[in-house]
């Protein structure tokens, strides 16, 4: 069908997925299996040799899955995307497909708890080192940067110090270096921002959040854009040389990479090494979920950016809120690089300030009636929670300086309620935490 590109909305309901051949079913349907049928034991032997793509068993793939994955690459303009059982296990994979003991990474320090929890203390286990440095400035990244780095690695709006820092400026270092950019894109996934047009190369998620939406389902997903020069030199034998797993295969030669086209080279190693060793695998069950969500992204992420602007205009003049740090602000430090960066708004996620401290804070949280206290980030419903005793509770108090997270901090995502509705509740605990 000759058409101009389609929009967010119209992929976000149909990319990657045709109604059931046998069925007629509009909806994409769950495959709730293990394996699959071979035709004959040629096609089975082509299918474990590479030489075929298809269903061999559900720990590699499964077709409710493959929509899944399609959907997202197809969202991003990406080459292809591998969806996995959580948002770390995604970030597991990214690094671990091509970092090995005695190499490092060098990323930005205000990072989710759980990613600076990992990088700090896991990866060190296995001999990377993660490399911390000032994201604001990519000169950080720079003189961080060794003949044993690997990858730069950052995060769209800081979770939850809501730094917004020149992405563009941090890919170009990374590709001086010939590195990749891997970025966490969790909070803010297209239509609200596309990383691939900033410069990244592999974008990593967390499905749970905003792009399943609705607080059912653990995901996580690696998004490739495809163009990254995998063989440039001899820095990625991991793609570039013979697989002793799949016959000596040259999975960037094997895919067309260095040809001009889209080759989606590294997520196709993570799915046939550390998917198919490790088996981080997503549900059939989970990806019909996550998939329910995507069908309503756009629609809702303009919801939550436009709500959390109004509530974050509101905290600012409240008498009992010490400080707001939501980039959508004019106060805020990374406004101007917001505006250029966020077209519908810097996502939903940002942390206030109680006065009083932390005893006030303790109080706030204990007294919000509609909105939830609980360890996630956009549901559809409005979320508080105290991230120094609780996300970032792991780290020593100077990473969560750090990170971003001051004792007295709160950490809101907006959701889509009636906006009134929010502020409302919000004024009646702060009232009571004073």
């Amino acid at each position: 069908m000759a058409h101009s590109p389609f929009g967010p909305q119209t992929l976000a309901l149909h990319a990657g997925h045709k109604p059931d051949s046998e069925t007629g079913a509009r909806a994409v349907p769950i495959y709730q299996t293990t394996a699959y049928v071979f035709k004959d034991t040629e096609h089975a032997a082509n299918l474990f040799a590479l030489k075929e793509f298809g269903n061999i068993y559900t720990r590699l793939m499964n077709p409710t899955t493959d929509v899944l994955e399609k959907r997202l690459a197809a969202l991003h303009g990406g080459a292809g995307a591998l969806a996995v059982s959580s948002g770390m296990s995604a970030i597991f994979y990214a690094i671990t497909n091509i970092t090995s003991a005695g190499q490092n990474i060098v990323t930005g320090s205000k990072l989710y708890g759980g990613t600076q929890t990992l990088f700090e203390h896991t990866l060190k286990r296995f001999g990377i080192e993660a490399r911390f440095v000032d994201s604001s400035d990519p000169a950080n990244f720079e003189a961080a940067i060794d003949e044993n780095t690997r990858l730069v690695y950052s995060e769209s709006i800081g979770n939850p110090s809501c730094n917004v820092d020149d992405l563009l400026g941090i890919a170009n270092v990374a590709h001086a270096h010939g590195l990749p950019f891997i970025l966490d894109a969790t909070v803010s996934p297209p239509p609200i921002f596309n990383p691939f047009d900033f410069g990244c190369d592999i974008a990593v998620y967390s499905l749970t959040k905003i792009i399943g939406g609705h607080g059912t389902s653990m995901g996580g997903a690696i998004v490739e854009k495809g163009d990254f020069d995998w063989g440039a030199g001899d820095k990625y034998p991991e793609l570039t040389e013979p697989d002793p797993t799949y016959n000596g295969v040259k999975l960037w030669e094997a895919l067309g990479g260095g040809s001009g086209n889209p080759c989606p080279a590294f997520v196709t190693k993570v799915r046939i090494g550390l998917l198919r060793d490790t088996g981080a695998a997503l549900s059939p069950m989970n990806s019909f979920q996550i998939i329910q969500g995507m069908e309503t992204l756009p629609i809702r992420a303009k919801q939550h950016c436009e709500n959390a602007q109004k509530v974050a205009e509101f905290l600012e003049t409240h008498y009992a809120v010490e400080w707001v740090n939501y980039a959508g602000l004019p106060s805020h430090k990374d406004h101007d690089q917001a505006k250029n960066t966020f077209p519908i708004g810097p996502g939903a996620v940002f942390g206030f300030g109680v006065r009083g401290g932390l005893e006030a804070g303790k109080k706030f949280i204990e007294s919000v009636e509609l909105c939830s206290h609980l360890a996630n980030i956009l549901d559809a419903k409005t979320l508080v929670i105290h991230p120094a005793s609780t996300t970032h509770s792991q780290s020593t108090p100077e990473e969560q300086q750090a990170a971003g997270v001051p004792a007295d901090m709160i950490r809101i995502s907006v959701g889509i309620e009636d906006v009134d509705d929010i502020i409302e509740d919000l004024d009646q605990a702060l009232a009571k935490s004073q």
